[in-house]
């Protein structure tokens, strides 16, 4: 796809698609991405600028290579990835960000998941200069919908300036935090890493902490709290850890890799450019 245009017809059609996306396109509402869709940026810089993808009651969809920025509150749903009540997501190698100058009511998140959200793997992102980085689970008041569901993983991405939600996690359990690099570089009014809450289980595995005075919140707001499990941690210039509970157990196996090798690896390779859609 060369042009917005293209990229809109094709990624809400019906059909099982591979969708290479060949430059940058600006735009100001989402574009709708349907089941069965796999989207691929080529080189180093395309994606879209101004809005972002949404995925809505769709089911195996891969996003990866894409640079999506500055995407407004006010743009669709207001976030550069937005996933709701959808399933086996993969969402890979993206360069995700806005800015750090205007206030958290101007720009939503970058990687949402809402709405009984279920099987999402979100791995070699870079994620940075943002007020909110990532929900998963919109509201206190949806418990019915999303226990048993929003199993999510997040390995191997940089969190880099991300003022809150790295992720923050509501009912969500296991939600499994392994391998990331958590970096800030500048000051903000109010700042944390990982929020755990309303029951949440969220299992926080070798990962590199960097100059995060607040790793990890046990309740946020008005949200009661949610449980942590945290094993193998490395901290730079850091906050305690906090955990509290037990968490479900992982549904697959892995092998992480070392904590302290973390920022080397995730720096080495996560982002745009790294791979060959």
């Amino acid at each position: 796809m060369t042009s917005l245009a293209q990229l809109t017809e094709q990624a809400k059609s019906s059909a099982a698609l591979t969708i290479r996306v060949n430059g940058t396109f600006t735009c100001d509402d989402d574009v709708r991405v349907t089941s069965n869709k796999s989207i691929l940026g080529v080189g180093a810089g395309s994606g879209l600028t101004g809005c972002g993808l949404s995925i809505v009651n769709a089911s195996n969809v891969v996003i990866r290579n894409l640079r999506i920025a500055k995407v407004r509150a006010e743009a669709g749903n207001g976030d550069a990835i937005h996933v709701q009540n959808a399933t086996r997501i993969w969402i890979d190698h993206n360069d995700l960000s806005s800015d750090t100058t205007h206030d958290s009511a101007y720009y939503d998140g970058l990687i949402d998941l809402t709405h009984a959200v279920d099987y999402v793997t979100i791995s070699w992102n870079v994620l940075h200069d943002h007020q909110k980085c990532s929900l998963v689970g919109h509201s206190d008041d949806n418990a019915d919908e999303d226990t048993g569901r929003l199993r999510i993983t997040f390995h191997h991405n940089v969190f880099r300036d991300c003022g809150q939600r790295s992720p923050r996690v509501r009912f969500g359990n296991p939600v499994h935090v392994y391998n990331n690099y958590f970096v800030q570089t500048k000051d903000f009014d109010y700042s944390y890493g990982i929020a755990t809450t309303m029951d949440a289980g969220v299992l926080l595995e070798a990962n590199y902490f960097e100059n995060i005075p607040e790793p990890v919140h046990l309740g946020e707001g008005d949200s009661d709290a949610g449980n942590l499990v945290a094993r193998d941690n490395y901290a730079v210039k850091s906050g305690k850890i906090l955990t509290s509970g037990s968490v479900a157990a992982v549904p697959y196996s892995y092998q992480p890799d070392r904590a302290a090798d973390v920022k080397t690896i995730v720096t080495g390779y996560a982002g745009t450019g790294k791979i060959k859609p």
